[in-house]
């Protein structure tokens, strides 16, 4: 594989420059990390509830379990911290609460609702970058666990700039292990046509940042956006923003 020209330069990094960026979507590009949240807090607030499941459910259930992740791994990790184990069931089994995947279809609902209720605007600064990027020719992707990206870049007004999307409808047609494995991110560099380790991965969830951590990529970019700055370093951030705009040379 050959690199693209090595245009993009950014102040945190200020010793090289790079030739792709790969980002994340939910918290990344656009705020749908808390539709997300809000998703996953309905389901298994109502799960743990109906079945007398303690501790309830809480936000730093979402950043320790579930953030970043497949979808139904995530219900697994979380009901698993409770000490729960349900069957597997299959995808396309209805929403519910006897399997892992009916579980996580429940979630999936809760999402669409609020998406299609409320809409959802990138964050400008994600934006901005862009459009940067754009202008020197970098190539991007989008590298998402959801299975939901497709939509929500074309609620975001976003979907025209990236020809390449890895999300978890991708992984799990290709049989790609998701995050925090790099395989999605790999997948996406040689789609770009880029090697890894020309790369950027930008990521705002702990898995997020430990999948591009695994692999051989250039530079791990993690976005507070509620995680934490000291987490995301620990799990494999090289450098912390609170918005893209920051990865823009002034």
């Amino acid at each position: 594989m050959t690199s693209r020209r090595l245009d993009w330069t950014i102040p945190q990094a200020p010793t090289r420059s790079f030739g792709a960026a790969l980002f994340d979507l939910d918290g990344v590009l656009t705020p749908t990390a808390d539709v997300h949240m809000a998703a996953w807090r309905r389901m298994f607030t109502g799960y743990f509830v109906t079945h007398g499941v303690t501790p309830a459910y809480s936000d730093e259930d979402y950043f320790a379990y579930v953030d970043g992740k497949p979808r139904y791994d995530g219900v697994r990790a979380c009901l698993a911290s409770r000490g729960i184990v349900l069957p597997e069931g299959h995808p396309d089994d209805p929403a519910g609460d006897g399997t892992i995947c009916a579980l996580g279809n429940a979630k999936n609902d809760a999402f669409n609702e609020v998406l299609a209720d409320e809409g959802v605007e990138p964050y400008p600064g994600s934006v901005a970058l862009l459009d940067h990027l754009e202008t020197l020719g970098t190539p991007m992707a989008v590298v998402s666990s959801s299975r939901n990206a497709a939509d929500v870049l074309k609620v975001a007004g976003l979907a025209h700039r990236f020809t390449v999307v890895v999300d978890g409808k991708v992984a799990a047609h290709e049989a790609i292990a998701g995050k925090p494995a790099p395989d999605t991110y790999e997948y996406a560099a040689r789609l770009l046509g880029v090697d890894t380790t020309d790369c950027v991965v930008v990521e705002d969830a702990i898995s997020g940042v430990q999948a591009g951590a695994a692999g051989d990529f250039a530079l791990v970019v993690g976005v507070d956006r509620g995680a934490g700055a000291e987490d995301l370093l620990l799990h494999g951030a090289a450098v912390v923003v609170s918005d893209l705009g920051e990865l823009m040379e002034k």
